[in-house]
């Protein structure tokens, strides 16, 4: 377990979440072997191929927080000495604020008693806070940057991505659920459309299955009992 208050959160936006990380993955695998560099005055993360560095991916870039392993504490970008106070982060403790939650509306967030080996839990807990970001912000993709000394910072993007449509969703879909957990995949399905603009529709009242829909395409999802996914079929819409 990462921040237990913060999990559900990201589990909601999971699939969201996991479509924008591909997104970002594939513009990044077609500059082939890169480095990051961040530049906090102006706000921005570049990507730059090593073998052409004319070749960059420059993004926008929101300081949610950063979790670091000295004071074993994370810190929200609104209380830190880089950070904006009133950037994207203030809408999260805003909405800790309103719903009574001490772990969003707190500056600094200790490590739960049960973490354990620092190097891969940070990370770990880094991507549930990217998620928990992007449920509550509506931006996406993520990115979780180790900075020195173990310390990690976690960005919100707002790239030069293709927009996430569900044509473009239908495609990586088998790929990218063979490998993610959903603990409720019929809520997940509800929020990535409601994230990402797209139209639901329940085939039922016992929600045994949904439709989604743009104007590329839609894919229809049916459920079982524990609210799984057991099948996508998707018809999509030639584009001019």
């Amino acid at each position: 377990m990462t921040f237990a208050a913060l999990q559900p959160l990201a589990d909601r936006a999971a699939l969201f979440s996991a479509l924008r990380q591909d997104s970002l993955a594939t513009a990044l695998e077609d500059l082939g072997d890169h480095r990051w560099d961040v530049d906090m005055a102006a706000g921005t993360l570049t990507f730059t191929s090593h073998a052409d560095p004319a070749r960059q991916l420059v993004s926008r870039a929101h300081l949610v927080a950063t979790i670091a392993p000295g004071p074993r504490s994370l810190l929200w970008a609104w209380a830190h000495p880089q950070g904006d106070p009133e950037g994207i982060a203030a809408q999260l403790r805003d909405y800790g604020v309103q719903h009574g939650i001490p772990e969003l509306s707190e500056p600094e967030l200790p490590f739960p008693q049960d973490a354990e080996g620092d190097p891969e839990w940070i990370p770990r807990a880094a991507h549930t806070v990217g998620g928990a970001a992007v449920e509550l912000t509506g931006r996406a993709p993520h990115y979780v940057a180790p900075v020195g000394g173990g310390t990690y910072a976690v960005f919100l993007l707002d790239a030069p991505l293709p927009p996430l449509t569900v044509a473009s969703a239908a495609i990586v879909l088998p790929r990218i659920l063979s490998a993610l957990v959903l603990p409720d995949a019929r809520t997940a399905v509800w929020d990535a459309a409601r994230l990402a603009g797209w139209t639901l529709t329940w085939v039922d009242e016992s929600f045994s299955g949904a439709t989604i829909a743009d104007a590329t395409g839609t894919a229809a999802f049916r459920f079982d009992e524990q609210a799984r996914i057991t099948n996508i079929e998707s018809s999509l819409h030639p584009q001019g």
